[in-house]
């Protein structure tokens, strides 16, 4: 399944798009040894890209056209996310959407389907502008996008 848009930084970290409909996504990752801490566990930032994609793409599952830009994200870690190897889903889920902000949340799981971090986010639909190469830019703002899931 593809997400819709080039996100180089999501094909670096291998994630795979497995739901994107009706207002809900599901991403699988498989950490990789350079994505790990110093304790051996996924790195509390590849979880926070994952959950920050796997809102957007939720955000982004009812209007496809449109891209989104993340505008807060907090996150809770409930759990070490394994780096043994196996993989962990990120849920994503759209809880209420304006004309142009979405207000998601999301929850990696490990193989077992125990919750290892879960997140909040607001995100801003933006028009994706032609040969942006799937980032779209938000006008008025002159450093561009926080994030262009």
């Amino acid at each position: 399944m593809n997400f819709g848009a080039e996100i180089p930084f999501v094909t670096l970290l291998g994630f795979t798009l497995e739901r994107f409909e009706g207002g809900e996504s599901t991403l699988g990752y498989t950490p990789r040894p350079e994505h790990l801490n110093s304790f051996a566990v996924t790195h509390g930032g590849a979880c926070m890209t994952l959950l920050d994609v796997a809102m957007a793409v939720a955000a982004r599952s009812v209007q496809k056209d449109m891209g989104v830009v993340t505008i807060e994200m907090k996150t809770s870690f409930m759990r070490p996310a394994p780096g043994d190897g196996s993989q962990l889903i990120a849920k994503g889920r759209l809880m209420h959407r304006t004309a142009s902000l979405a207000f998601t949340e999301a929850t990696i799981y490990d193989a077992k389907g125990q919750a290892c971090a879960h997140a909040t986010g607001t995100f801003k639909y933006v028009r994706r502008q032609a040969g942006t190469a799937g980032n779209a830019q938000v006008s008025g703002s002159p450093g561009g996008p926080i994030s262009t899931d």
